[in-house]
């Protein structure tokens, strides 16, 4: 097959495509992030024992992991459609601080509960950075 007939046929001309390593990384992150919320909010939804006992412990009752569930996963879904994940962003962050003031409040430790929320948040950010250029132009970035 000649070269000009291969040009002229789009699904080959199309898998020639060149990968966009930071969009790549960004939804990378995006995916790791919001497999971790997804997990944790289906715990909350299922009333799993680890859930009900975990939300005890952090002086909460068994009747707020619904709400906290409910919150978690509308901040999810935003971050998840592209056109509000800024927005969703915002709302996850505010979740994460919530998250970092509790785990204060009854003296979890620093690296491992207390900062883990802020690690999220980082990962979150970056690759919402990464793959929208809307955050990137709105920082300032060339890019």
């Amino acid at each position: 097959m000649s070269t000009s007939l291969l040009h002229s046929v789009p699904h080959v001309a199309s898998a020639r495509r060149t990968i966009n390593t930071p969009v790549l990384v960004g939804r990378i992150l995006t995916g790791i992030v919001m497999a971790f919320m997804l997990f944790d909010t289906g715990f909350k939804f299922t009333g799993a024992k680890e859930a009900v006992e975990g939300t005890a412990q952090l002086g909460f009752q068994a009747h707020h992991l619904m709400t906290i569930a409910l919150i978690e996963v509308v901040c999810v879904v935003m971050y998840l459609i592209p056109r509000t994940s800024p927005i969703g962003a915002v709302l996850l962050t505010g979740y994460f601080g919530g998250a970092i003031l509790t785990h204060i409040r009854v003296d979890n430790p620093l690296f491992s509960h207390i900062l883990f929320p802020t690690y999220l948040g980082a990962m979150m950010w970056l690759g919402l950075y990464l793959r929208d250029a809307r955050v990137r132009a709105l920082i300032g970035s060339k890019s």
